[in-house]
C-alpha cells in the first residue's frame, strides 16, 4: 500500500504481524518505507508522520550521498563555490550575491565534517532563494498553459524525490530542481501538475504529461541519471 504525503511524496507501507509498533527506514530510492502492525489503521502511520517530521528529516539528511566541494564549482543557475585558503584567521563560509566564499585555514580541510556541512547549509540557502524565486512563477505558468490547477507550493530538500503531488493539490518541489537544466524542471513541474488530475501513473496520467511535454521519455530518462541530494 503506498500513501503520499505533502512533505515527503511517496510512502510505502508494509504491514507485518511481526510488527508492534511503527517504524520508518529509507529505501533505496530515496523514500521511505513504514512497517506497521497487521491492524493498525493508516490514520496512526500520518499521526506519525506529522509529529516526526523534524526526526524523519535528519534521517533523511544522513543518507545523503557524499559529495566533493571544489573551488569554482556551481552551485544552482546562478551561485559559484569559492575556496580561500587563509593563513590566519577561522574558517567561515559567507555568501555575497552569488558567490559562496569558504575562509579556510591551514588547520581546516573540505573533508572535514564541520566544513562539509557548513558548506552543505551555505548552499541549501542559495537554492532555495532560486527556488522560491524561480519555481513558483514557473508552476504557475505552466499550470495556466495546460489548464491545471493546484491548491499552493511548497520546498523541501531532505527527499529523495524531485516533488510530489498531495490530494489536496499540494505540490511540493526539491529546491535541487535549480542543479538541473531547465526543460528537466519543466518536466517535473509537468509531472506533478498532471497529478492533479490522476493521482496515479496510469495510461490516463502518461497521456496528461505527454500532451504538455512530447519528449517526456528522454527527460524522464536523463532525470534518472540526476540525483535529488544537496
Amino acid at each position: 500500500m503506498i500513501i503520499q504525503d505533502e512533505e515527503f511524496g511517496k510512502v510505502t507501507i508494509r504491514r507485518s504481524a511481526r510488527a508492534t509498533q511503527i517504524r520508518i527506514r529509507i529505501a533505496p530510492d530515496g523514500t521511505l518505507r513504514a512497517s506497521i502492525p497487521l491492524y493498525a489503521p493508516v490514520f496512526l502511520l500520518k499521526r506519525f508522520l506529522k509529529s516526526s517530521r523534524s526526526e524523519l528529516h535528519s534521517l533523511l539528511e544522513q543518507t545523503q550521498p557524499s559529495v566533493t566541494y571544489t573551488d569554482g564549482m556551481r552551485v544552482g543557475k546562478s551561485h559559484s563555490l569559492n575556496i580561500k585558503s587563509i593563513v590566519t584567521g577561522s574558517f567561515k563560509v559567507t555568501r555575497h550575491g552569488q558567490h559562496i566564499t569558504i575562509a579556510l585555514p591551514p588547520s581546516k580541510t573540505m573533508n572535514d565534517t564541520d566544513v562539509i556541512r557548513a558548506v552543505r547549509d551555505s548552499i541549501i540557502s542559495a537554492l532555495r532563494l532560486e527556488a522560491k524565486s524561480y519555481l513558483p512563477k514557473r508552476l504557475s505558468y505552466v499550470a495556466n498553459k495546460l489548464g491545471l490547477s493546484y491548491t499552493k507550493v511548497r520546498f523541501s530538500h531532505a527527499s529523495g524525490r524531485w516533488g510530489s503531488c498531495s490530494s489536496t493539490g499540494t505540490i511540493s518541489l526539491n529546491i535541487a530542481l535549480m542543479k538541473l537544466p531547465f526543460e528537466l524542471i519543466d518536466y517535473v513541474i509537468i509531472h506533478e501538475l498532471s497529478h492533479t488530475k490522476h493521482l496515479n501513473h496510469s495510461q490516463e496520467f502518461w497521456k496528461l504529461v505527454e500532451t504538455a511535454d512530447p519528449e517526456y521519455k528522454v527527460h524522464r530518462r536523463a532525470l534518472k541519471t540526476e540525483n535529488p541530494s544537496i
